[in-house]
C-alpha cells in the first residue's frame, strides 16, 4: 500500500500492523463536516428520492410483487457477483433454476448463494434489525458449500487480509484494512451509526454505511457482494424500498472501475462528495431501469393473458405463463410440479404456448427437451 497515498487523509489514520506493514483505520462516521451540499448534489438527491419513490409505487400496484421480486433478485446476483469476477449469466441461472442440470460455469452456485442470502436477509430483518449479528449469518449463507468455504463463513476474519490485484503479496497491495482488533472497534461504530437516529438522508446514510463497511472489510473473502447485499437490506428495513426491486449492482459492474476508484478516494482523500454523487446517481438510474423494465414486464403479461382469454384456453394454461415471469425458462418436469398437474396436462400447457410463440424449444433435444419465453427474457436481460 503506497502510504504517501492515505499519509494525509481525513478519513482515518494509518497504523503499523504486527508485521510492520501499515493499515488504514476509517474514522467513526459520519464524517465531519457533511452538512453543506452543493446545488447539484441536491438536485441528484431528490432526483433518486423521486425515483425510488415512483419504483416503490409501481411495486404497490402490482397484485403479485413476486413477479418482480424474482427475476430481479436474479439480476442483482449475477450482477453483484460479476464485480468480484464470475461469469454465470442471468440465462444461466434461470436454465439452472429450471433444469437442475450440471450448469456450465461453477459460478452458478456462488450466484445462486447470493440469492439465498437476499432472501434469508430480508426475511430475518421480519424479527433481526440489520447488525453485525445478521451480517454474519448473511456471509454464512453467501459462502456456504462455493469456494470461499474455506474462508471461515459466518466468521469475522482473525488474521490481516488485504486488497490488491489477484495473487498479489502484502507490499503489493492497493489497500489494507484494519487489523483485527481496530476492525472490531470499528465494526462496533460501524453498527452503531447505523441505529443511531437523525436528521441525515437515509440514501446519503446508505452511501457512507456502504463506504464504511468496505473500508473495514471484516471477512476473508465476500465483503464486497456482503455490502452490496447490506445496501437493499438497509433501504428495506428503513421503508425506501417495499419490496427489492433495485438492482444498484448493475450500475457498479458498468462502472466498476469508477467504483472502486471512488471507494479508494475516501480512504485517501476524503473525497466524500464524488462517492456520494456517484453511489446516488446509481440509485437515481437504476430505479428509472427497474421503473421502465416493470412496465415492459407487465405489459407483456398483460398482452400475453389477452391473446390466451381470446383463444379460452385451459387454467393451467394461464398458470404456466404466470410461472414464465417468474423463470422463462421450463421443462416439462418442471411445469408439472409447479402447476401440480400431471404430466400429460403440463405437455399440453406448455405445446399450446409454444403454438402461440410465446415458448420456444431451446435444448435441440428429442427427450428432456427445455423451452424459453425469449420475449420476456430479452426484457430481463437487456443490459
Amino acid at each position: 500500500m503506497d502510504i504517501e497515498k492515505f499519509k494525509n487523509s481525513p478519513t482515518g489514520r494509518l497504523i503499523r500492523t504486527s508485521d510492520h506493514y501499515s493499515a488504514f483505520v476509517p474514522n467513526p462516521l459520519p464524517p465531519a463536516g457533511l452538512d453543506k451540499f452543493s446545488a447539484e448534489f441536491v438536485g441528484i438527491l431528490s432526483e433518486a428520492d423521486r425515483s425510488i419513490g415512483v419504483l416503490k409505487s409501481l411495486s404497490q400496484l402490482i397484485p403479485n410483487p413476486n413477479l418482480l421480486v424474482a427475476p430481479y433478485i436474479r439480476k442483482e446476483a449475477v450482477q453483484s457477483s460479476r464485480i468480484e469476477g464470475t461469469q454465470a449469466s442471468l440465462s444461466d441461472i434461470f436454465y439452472y433454476e429450471a433444469t437442475k442440470e450440471e450448469p456450465k460455469h461453477s459460478d452458478v452456485m456462488e450466484v445462486l448463494n447470493y440469492v439465498k442470502a437476499m432472501n434469508y436477509g430480508l426475511s430475518r430483518l421480519k424479527e433481526l434489525p440489520l447488525s453485525l449479528r445478521l451480517v454474519r449469518e448473511i456471509h454464512l449463507k453467501l459462502m456456504k458449500g462455493v469456494r470461499g468455504e474455506r474462508m471461515k463463513p459466518g466468521e469475522f476474519r482473525t488474521t490481516q487480509n488485504w486488497i490488491g490485484p489477484p495473487g498479489c503479496s502484502f507490499s503489493e497491495a492497493t489497500y489494507v484494512p484494519p487489523p483485527v482488533l481496530e476492525m472490531k472497534e470499528a465494526l462496533s461504530h460501524w453498527e452503531k451509526f447505523i441505529h443511531k437516529e437523525n436528521s441525515m438522508a437515509p440514501l446519503i446514510k446508505c452511501a457512507l454505511m456502504h463506504y464504511q463497511f468496505e473500508a473495514i472489510h471484516p471477512f476473508l473473502d465476500g465483503n464486497g457482494r456482503v455490502g452490496r447485499l447490506l445496501i437493499t437490506f438497509y433501504l428495506y428495513e428503513r421503508g425506501y424500498l417495499q419490496h427489492p426491486i433495485l438492482y444498484l449492482s448493475d450500475f457498479f459492474e458498468r462502472y466498476r472501475n469508477e467504483y472502486y476508484d471512488l471507494l479508494l478516494r475516501v480512504s485517501q482523500d476524503g473525497d466524500w462528495d464524488a462517492w456520494l454523487k456517484y453511489f446516488i446517481r446509481g440509485v437515481a438510474v437504476q430505479s428509472k431501469v427497474a421503473e421502465e423494465t416493470g412496465h415492459k414486464i407487465l405489459n407483456l403479461q398483460k398482452k400475453y393473458r389477452e391473446q390466451l382469454q381470446k383463444k379460452s384456453v385451459p387454467t393451467p394454461v394461464f398458470e404456466l405463463l404466470d410461472m414464465l415471469f417468474l423463470n422463462p425458462f421450463v421443462s416439462l418436469p418442471g411445469a408439472s410440479d409447479f402447476l401440480n398437474v400431471t404430466w400429460p396436462t403440463a405437455k399440453a400447457s406448455v405445446e399450446r404456448l409454444v403454438k402461440m410463440g410465446i415458448l420456444e424449444e431451446v435444448s435441440g433435444r428429442k427427450r428432456n427437451r427445455i423451452y424459453c419465453a425469449k420475449g420476456i427474457f430479452d426484457i430481463l436481460a437487456k443490459e
